[in-house]
């Protein structure tokens, strides 16, 4: 339960509509169209300039400016499916499991060397030395089975996963795996083995797979989906319904094979893409950088919540900074066409916050990770955390109340965690803190 009284926000929502939408017609400005400058650890030291000292790490400062109302309704997207033929005869071809039975598969033991520095801090856990440590791969997006369930487990267990981006350092581009985490085996050093996101190809009498090569900077369970944001495209969606076990032991091979086997870089499980959200704008927006997701459960109906990142050096050249609420319907898990059949937001704001890595909304309130850089010596690098009340109210800065490198966020309602994470090397935490604190 929450913990703070939010029982106004929804009125206070509900009685500035019309407030919005003269704002949104006062204020709207046409985005300027920036190349997409994604968010990839390379570019961090380039994006930012370093932070100015702050009087205090967990200080709470108001920005000059509340979040500009923007015309959700030219935020827009559409359905495309994968062939279910072809999903069908990987089917046939593959052993289907369960995310249960990935589970209890585990075959990573987390241990952490310290704990991370975090206001309101109520949970944390690490990876292994390997995982910690590596610059192959970089975890992104976080999502958990509160989201996939309002019960809050998924075949039973408290799971967590988080998404990775290869960065080919071997030469390889294996494109996106995800972490699966079992919590209900242990909070603070749960269990884990990396599945393999992949997207069918082929033909229905000789059915294959291939990498799916995207930054996936967050993610979103909802039910058996789980959709990842790609970051020029919109959405791709895989389907836990289809979790496939395949052979292991060629770390170069993917996909068929000539011996009618199937291998996956050497990862044993693999989920497939069975749908995509491809976004596009009306009105002369900008097309949305998709740098992260989360669900809001809060919301009637449930509804999905989308941030872009930009450096400082994007908005310095005109590049605006948006997020958008899309709904989302409970009974089919796809996003929600609005009663004219076009999936459309229904919420959407300009905040110019550079930096943003995640964001989420509680009851109205939203919540923005914001990366500082990596200079893990000078404790300004760490994250803030930003934060205001919908339509109008002001943003909050939350200084330095996040780790170094932070990045997506997802609200768990059943324990009033927010989580997030870290990127960089040696500084991987997963944590939660308390969201009714802030």
């Amino acid at each position: 339960m929450r913990r703070r009284r939010r029982s106004t926000v929804a009125a206070v929502a509900a009685a500035s509509l019309g407030l919005v939408a003269l704002l949104a017609t006062a204020s709207q400005a046409t985005a300027t169209q920036i190349p997409a400058a994604d968010h990839a650890p390379a570019e961090h030291a380039a994006a930012q300039a370093p932070a100015a000292p702050d009087t205090s790490d967990t200080a709470d400062r108001s920005l000059a400016a509340a979040a500009t109302p923007l015309t959700a309704s030219n935020f827009r997207y559409t359905l495309s499916q994968t062939s279910s033929a072809l999903v069908g005869a990987l089917d046939s071809a593959l052993p289907n499991v369960t995310m249960g039975a990935v589970a209890d598969d585990a075959n990573r033991t987390p241990s952490c060397d310290s704990a991370p520095s975090v206001t309101h801090r109520t949970a944390y856990y690490c990876w292994n030395d390997g995982d910690q440590d590596t610059d192959a791969w970089y975890p992104q997006g976080i999502t958990t089975s509160s989201d996939a369930l309002a019960a809050g487990t998924y075949d039973g267990r408290r799971i967590n996963l988080v998404s990775w981006y290869d960065s080919a350092k071997d030469g390889i581009d294996k494109g996106v795996r995800i972490s699966v985490s079992d919590l209900s085996a242990s909070a603070s050093a749960p269990p884990y083995r990396h599945i393999l996101l992949v997207e069918p190809s082929g033909t229905t009498s000789a059915p294959s797979f291939e990498p799916v090569k995207i930054h996936a900077g967050g993610i979103m369970w909802y039910g058996n989906l789980l959709y990842v944001a790609d970051t020029t495209g919109g959405f791709r969606v895989f389907d836990l319904d289809h979790l496939w076990q395949v052979s292991t032991g060629e770390a170069s091979k993917i996909g068929r094979q000539a011996d009618g086997s199937y291998q996956a870089f050497d990862y044993k499980y693999v989920l497939p893409q069975t749908a995509m959200f491809t976004d596009s704008t009306a009105g002369g927006y900008a097309q949305l950088q998709h740098s992260s997701v989360s669900l809001d459960r809060s919301s009637s109906p449930d509804s999905v919540v989308v941030s872009e990142y930009r450096s400082s050096d994007d908005i310095e050249k005109g590049a605006q900074v948006r997020t958008i609420r899309v709904p989302i319907d409970y009974t089919n898990r796809f996003l929600k066409p609005a009663s004219d059949g076009i999936i459309k937001a229904t919420e959407a704001y300009r905040t110019d916050l550079e930096s943003v890595q995640g964001s989420t909304a509680i009851d109205g309130e939203f919540f923005f990770s914001q990366s500082d850089g990596d200079n893990f010596a000078d404790p300004n690098s760490d994250g803030d955390l930003h934060t205001f009340v919908a339509p109008s109210g002001s943003i909050v800065r939350h200084g330095n109340a996040l780790t170094v490198g932070a990045e997506d966020l997802s609200y768990d309602p059943t324990r009033d965690y927010l989580w997030t994470l870290g990127e960089y090397p040696g500084y991987r935490w997963v944590y939660a803190a308390d969201a009714s604190s802030f």
